[in-house]
């Protein structure tokens, strides 16, 4: 029997979750009252055969209950009953966003502001937090991203790293993403722009790949930044930390910096964190001249 509870802040993605489970053959069920949480775990347990998978979402919408869910935590594990907390997060800035687009109110902002809210929410929820299995911010995954990791824990049962790293290229000439955690410029590279076989590709294609990669430069970038990124990130866990966007920049964001995303993901793929490469502005229409 294989009993999840998915809960975290609002906006970030609960409801999701618990349809992919559904799809996997879970029994869901959806902000119980919390005092009703032991009946179900006995029933779905000891009660019904034809139950091996259930998932419950918790969330802030239970309001008093949570008060008395850890100490209904701690009486579970004490009568044996075994569960597995998801946490789901997002950063504030996604959150808000997110309430802006789907026109939502969030459970605890009524009247008033939702950034206050996610703060009080975040409070409220952060003892449970403390006790999930598995923290997953979703800031900048998208829903084939979301359910490539749940199909990971819930599916395929994979070994799961609370951590998620975004590999993200871009132009210069575009802005330097907000979100990003590090920054790196490649213009030192030499530029396909300027070989005009390569002009109209991009750095997805073997060609460009290649030339770029046939530098001395770049090999060596390539291989310092993975070892840079592979020392920081145990690091940034022990902070506390659970995503990181590493935004790699050349002026256009078509050739260079996408070569080198391309070839960090690949390298980070042997590390035990979930990767996704992000190429931002690869199709964006070239305007100024040396782009690349």
């Amino acid at each position: 029997m294989r009993f999840v509870i998915v809960t975290g802040i609002s906006g970030a993605g609960k409801s999701s979750v618990l349809k992919m489970l559904e799809d996997m053959g879970y029994f869901c069920v959806d902000n119980l009252p919390v005092g009703l949480i032991p009946k179900l775990t006995r029933m779905v347990i000891e009660e019904d055969d034809s139950i091996d998978r259930a998932a419950l979402g918790i969330d802030i919408r239970n309001m008093t209950g949570l008060a008395r869910l850890d100490d209904i935590l701690d009486e579970m594990q004490e009568a044996g009953y075994r569960y597995e907390i998801l946490f789901l997060d997002a950063e504030d800035s996604v959150l808000i966003k997110r309430y802006k687009e789907t026109r939502r109110n969030h459970p605890l902002a009524l009247q008033g502001r939702v950034d206050k809210a996610i703060v009080a929410e975040r409070q409220e929820l952060a003892f449970i937090r403390k006790r999930a299995d598995y923290i997953m911010d979703t800031s900048h995954m998208l829903i084939r991203d979301l359910k490539k990791e749940i199909d990971k824990i819930f599916l395929d049962n994979d070994e799961y790293e609370n951590f998620f790293v975004t590999v993200l290229s871009f132009g210069f000439k575009y802005g330097i993403p907000e979100d990003s955690d590090l920054v790196f410029d490649v213009r030192f590279l030499p530029n396909p722009y300027y070989i005009a076989d390569l002009k109209p590709l991009t750095g997805n294609d073997r060609a460009v790949y290649d030339y770029v990669m046939a530098s001395q430069q770049a090999v060596i970038f390539e291989k310092q930044l993975f070892e840079m990124i592979e020392f920081l990130i145990p690091n940034y866990i022990i902070e506390g930390k659970n995503q990181l966007v590493i935004s790699i920049g050349c002026t256009g964001g078509k050739h260079r910096s996408v070569t080198i995303a391309n070839a960090i993901a690949k390298h980070m793929k042997q590390l035990p964190y979930s990767v996704k490469v992000e190429h931002r502005d690869i199709q964006k229409d070239a305007i100024r001249k040396g782009e690349g």
